[in-house]
């Protein structure tokens, strides 16, 4: 006999949007299904396999940069850190599986989902396959990584991804990273400090594209004065095995080149996670890359069926998957009036050293959009604080629109840019003229203080 579940919620995906909704709907007196295909991602792909992990890592190899001198001391210490990571993202897996399985409200089913119709689909847990129904559906099911179509790249043992990355126990003498995109960079100056050589491949000629270019020449000139070795224009041919090494072979105007590595990271993108889920079935519909095509409360071509997160497309940050949660809830247990649309721009970090952040608009991107602009910059040696925590290196620069003195790009690279940059975006979704940020009395020596300095335009 089939056996059949229901619920008034089911959630796909235990991600940051999908885990916060379960609680919000349970406290609404609904009762509510997690369906997670791997214990490992328990709290989505955040807390296992990215954003906490990789700033582990980041700490760790800061710490360690300047204590050890041998790359023998440096590999024994990165051995202990993958240790001490790993211990830490269980403790964190298995908080987040609590906080939802404790719930009386909330059942955590493992297995995987794949819709049978609009209202049910099927769960295959490896031992059994069952149905459960729902009212509600919502999707979150994050991204996978992009492997490219290398010839040797996809079974080659020394080749690995943003994931698979992660569990790497020996640290690599010689690391290259296919893909020069915040993963890429991220990884590299996280090896790179651990002791690792670094070489970064990839096809487009130019650093960091999406990125205003001054900015990305900071960026790149920083990475190569750390050691990091930066090859933009050329194609990877081919990853081959020689000698307990991979050979990555590359074409480009110097020719064919050849590296070797004890590693090779395939940095190159990530997708919507949607190809198990029989969609179509749910009339569930798609973009061209997989990603679920939602309108601005987060619903899908369906009704009833909601996505969050990754699994959309676009922006790939826990903290959208979280205001997507906050889109659905208003949609679902409110009135409806928060919406993509009102989310504003968004700001990001890249955890370099020091730190890459951005929120809004380029140079270029502004006046292309007709905006008649004032631009701002300064060297990130000019800032006090900077020099007591002797972190000088970078640069700042403010994009404005001249007629209404709104802040339309913040970008910056210097110590502490992750914390920053929220003041920038709290004064551009508050539409606040950018004299106040720069009128503003902040504390001292800080690094929020050269807002002083820097809106002096």
């Amino acid at each position: 006999m089939e056996q059949r579940r229901q619920y008034d919620a089911v959630i796909i995906g235990f991600g940051k949007g999908g885990k916060t909704l379960s609680s919000a709907l349970a406290a609404a007196g609904k009762t509510v299904a997690m369906v997670e295909k791997s214990p490992k991602m328990y709290g989505g792909t955040c807390i296992n396999v990215a954003c906490l992990p990789t700033k582990y890592l980041v700490h760790s190899a800061q710490k360690l940069a300047s204590s050890c001198r041998s790359f023998e001391e440096k590999a024994a210490a990165y051995k202990d850190v993958m240790i001490q990571k790993d211990s830490l993202i269980a403790k964190l897996n298995k908080a987040n599986y609590n906080n939802l399985a404790e719930n009386e409200n909330i059942t955590v089913i493992d297995g995987k989902a794949r819709f049978l119709s609009p209202h049910e689909i099927e769960v295959d847990n490896g031992s059994e396959v069952f149905t459960v129904e729902a009212g509600q559906f919502f999707i979150n099911t994050g991204a996978v990584p992009v492997v490219p179509p290398i010839k040797g790249l996809k079974d080659n043992p020394y080749v690995y991804v943003s994931e698979t990355m992660l569990q790497l126990k020996e640290l690599p003498k010689h690391l290259v990273i296919i893909g020069g995109g915040y993963i890429g960079i991220e990884f590299s100056s996280i090896y790179r400090q651990f002791g690792s050589e670094v070489t970064i491949l990839q096809d487009s000629d130019r650093f960091l594209a999406r990125e205003d270019e001054e900015m990305a020449d900071a960026v790149r000139e920083q990475l190569t004065k750390q050691g990091i070795q930066i090859v933009t224009g050329v194609k990877i041919e081919a990853v081959e095995q020689e000698a307990g090494q991979a050979k990555v072979l590359v074409t480009g105007k110097d020719g064919q080149q050849i590296f070797m590595a004890d590693a090779v990271l395939a940095a190159t993108g990530r997708r919507p996670a949607t190809d198990e889920l029989n969609l179509e079935a749910a009339g569930v519909k798609t973009n061209e890359r997989g990603g679920i095509i939602t309108d601005e409360h987060r619903m899908t071509s369906t009704p009833d069926i909601y996505a969050m997160g990754d699994v959309v497309g676009g922006l790939q940050f826990t903290y959208i998957s979280l205001d997507d949660y906050r889109i659905v809830r208003s949609k679902v247990l409110g009135d409806g009036s928060y919406t993509v649309d009102k989310r504003g721009a968004v700001p990001y970090s890249t955890f370099i050293d020091p730190p890459f952040s951005r929120v809004g608009m380029t140079e270029k991107d502004a006046k292309e959009a007709g905006y008649e602009v004032k631009v701002a910059r300064l060297l990130a040696s000019a800032i006090p604080k900077a020099k007591v925590m002797e972190q000088t290196d970078g640069l700042l620069k403010a994009v404005i629109d001249a007629k209404t003195n709104q802040i339309l790009g913040m970008h910056l690279f210097c110590a502490e840019s992750h914390e920053m940059i929220n003041l920038a975006k709290m004064a551009m979704d508050a539409k606040i003229p950018y004299t106040v940020l720069r009128d503003t009395i902040y504390t001292h020596p800080t690094m929020s203080e050269v807002f002083n300095v820097l809106l002096t335009v």
